[in-house]
């Protein structure tokens, strides 16, 4: 075998470590993740590739799960195969019930139906059932209670977390909690706190920054606020909602994202900057003309930030 300059030997020596090096760079992502937007849709259909299709149609990559019985195994396997094939994720599984109701057997009841949707949730392949604590207040499901921030509440929270999680053992899915403005969590730092008392690898967290503007302070730092939330909580992130906030007659008010004071730019730079692609899903408006409102607005952000859509 013919013998090497030593300039022979460096130039291949660079070129076989070139060669070893673009892959390994390959791997790391150099832009943000594509957006995956979703919202409710208005097609009068039950068929789930009809429904898939209009995702696709609106330009939605994710969605609220369609209806469907946990029992219904043959719609489950429809929804997911017709889904999969538009590439459009199914992000959550809603369990909107008071998980503290003072009531024993409502209690009891609306636990029994959280561990359902969690179950559904797991057999549909969504990201994640969601549902706020719940409340102490004896009028209103999800109102204000001085005892939404104490030590009862937390606790409560805890084991009813626990309860669900460990009725599912899910391996997909995640349970998550919805910030509010007025029980816990009601923040990142109240979340973290949940998240480590839960102690469980199926509680996952969920972003919602317009639930939690209630001061001036985050009103008018919201930039801040979002920056902060998503540092904290973004390992554990599974499901973001898009709304917004404004300022009404001396207090705040939900709004569609657009028409309020928060800093959309920030909000998805942060969204597609986590680890995965983590949906971002319009919520609580009325009609299908908001909600095109509301998309088209989204969408405008992204562009002019540069983040594809999904």
């Amino acid at each position: 075998m013919p013998s090497l300059s030593r300039r022979q030997f460096l130039q291949s020596s660079a070129l076989l470590a070139g060669s070893a090096v673009v892959p390994a760079l390959s791997a790391f992502r150099t832009g943000p993740n594509p957006l995956r937007l979703g919202g409710p849709v208005f097609l009068k259909s039950d068929d789930p590739a009809e429904l898939a299709r209009e995702h696709r149609r609106l330009r939605y990559s994710a969605a609220y799960v369609p209806k469907v019985e946990l029992n219904d195994t043959a719609r489950i396997a429809a929804i997911q195969k017709a889904f999969a094939a538009e590439n459009v994720l199914i992000a959550e599984v809603g369990a909107w019930v008071n998980m503290l109701d003072q009531d024993a057997e409502k209690r009891k009841k609306n636990l029994a139906y959280v561990t359902d949707r969690l179950a559904l949730a797991e057999a549909v392949g969504a990201l994640t059932c969601v549902n706020i604590a719940g409340s102490y207040n004896p009028v209103n499901w999800d109102g204000p209670d001085p005892h939404n921030l104490g030590p009862e509440f937390f606790d409560a929270t805890v084991e009813n977390c626990r309860k669900v999680i460990d009725a599912v053992k899910p391996k997909r899915a995640k349970f998550a909690l919805e910030m509010m403005g007025w029980s816990l969590p009601d923040g990142a730092d109240s979340y973290l706190k949940f998240i480590k008392a839960i102690d469980r690898p199926a509680f996952a967290a969920h972003i919602d920054v317009a639930n939690i503007i209630n001061s001036p302070d985050r009103f008018y730092n919201n930039t801040a606020l979002i920056n902060d939330t998503f540092r904290k909580l973004g390992r554990w992130v599974v499901s973001v909602h898009a709304k917004d906030i404004v300022g009404k007659d001396g207090h705040f008010a939900e709004t569609m994202p657009g028409r309020g004071g928060m800093d959309y730019a920030t909000y998805l730079r942060n969204v597609t900057a986590l680890p995965r692609e983590i949906p971002l899903m319009l919520e609580h408006l009325r009609t299908a003309e908001e909600y095109d409102e509301a998309r088209q607005f989204v969408i405008k952000k992204a562009d002019e930030a540069r983040i594809p859509l999904a």
